[in-house]
């Protein structure tokens, strides 16, 4: 009998995670994976995360505990593994999860999910005109759709845009690669979409620049056709920054999430939050950010 009822219980509440807000987050998790790396003041060739360091992002996932949580900086698949089966022993289950690797072999996207995936999609073939040569966005674009409501999908595509760091003198700061990356994730979102008719998605994860930059932009409309809304965020001081860059001091908001306007119904608050507990930057130097979904709200203007 006992275990009959523990069977209904667990039964029970997925069965009503559709019915409640969907929580979606964004976390860049800063190398969780093997490299070469200053560990308690030493120099670890080809070492590991450290353990303190996962155990803060652990904490912070485990507080905030999103449905769906998109992963930046991701080792192979075994450290996906790794994370899901601790947050599991300390019970946070992802029954579902997605690895996705595309031309950077070290740092990687992933997915973890309380809710079953409808459709996964990894776009390892966009690439696009950069100076004299053709390039591909270096970690791809990653399409995962859900429908945890009954007749109301949606479609999170996950990005990592390049980093500012880059060895192309005309391009000092890999400005220009960001917009072109940007472009080809943006026409491939388009695609995907509003040509087929399917409005109800959203674009996530780590865009490396500023809200107003011309990467962040070319999600916001291309032409005349009005693309998405960028969530603004705040944590619990009203602070928005969701990077911190030891080396130069300085705070930026690279992170976060940008919404299809008929997205916006089911977003439940005006903005987005910030993961700020202290102790947050020991585990990385991002901050998640997350918003709640109730799709609920798009029921009678679903397709």
């Amino acid at each position: 009998m006992k275990s009959l009822l523990s069977y209904l219980c667990v039964l029970s509440a997925l069965c009503s995670l559709g019915a409640e807000p969907v929580r979606v987050a964004t976390y860049n998790l800063q190398n969780y994976l093997v490299m070469d790396r200053m560990v308690d003041g030493q120099w670890r060739p080809a070492y590991p995360k450290p353990e303190p360091e996962k155990a803060r992002i652990r904490a912070a996932i485990l507080e905030v505990r999103p449905d769906i949580l998109f992963l930046q900086e991701m080792g192979e698949t075994m450290f996906l593994e790794e994370l899901r089966t601790d947050l599991a022993n300390a019970g946070l289950h992802y029954p579902y999860a997605v690895h996705f690797k595309a031309q950077d072999e070290v740092r990687q996207t992933a997915v973890l999910s309380r809710l079953a995936p409808k459709q996964v999609v990894k776009h390892r073939d966009l690439d696009f005109k950069y100076m004299d040569r053709r390039e591909s966005v270096k970690r791809g674009l990653l399409e995962v759709s859900f429908e945890p409501v009954e007749g109301v999908m949606f479609r999170l595509f996950g990005v990592h845009l390049k980093s500012r760091w880059s060895d192309e003198k005309k391009d000092p700061e890999s400005a220009l690669r960001r917009v072109r990356e940007a472009e080809a994730c943006r026409d491939r979102v388009v695609a995907r979409t509003l040509d087929l008719g399917e409005r109800h998605y959203l674009v996530t994860g780590d865009f490396n620049d500023d809200l107003n930059s011309a990467p962040l932009r070319r999600f916001y409309q291309r032409g005349s056709l009005v693309l998405g809304w960028h969530v603004p965020a705040t944590d619990s001081r009203k602070e928005w920054w969701t990077h911190y860059y030891r080396k130069q001091g300085s705070y930026t908001t690279v992170d976060g999430f940008i919404l299809s306007e008929a997205l916006k119904p089911a977003l439940k608050q005006d903005s987005a939050c910030i993961y700020d507990a202290p102790g947050v930057l020991e585990g990385s130097d991002h901050r998640m950010v997350y918003l709640d979904l109730d799709l609920s709200a798009l029921k009678e203007d679903s397709r």
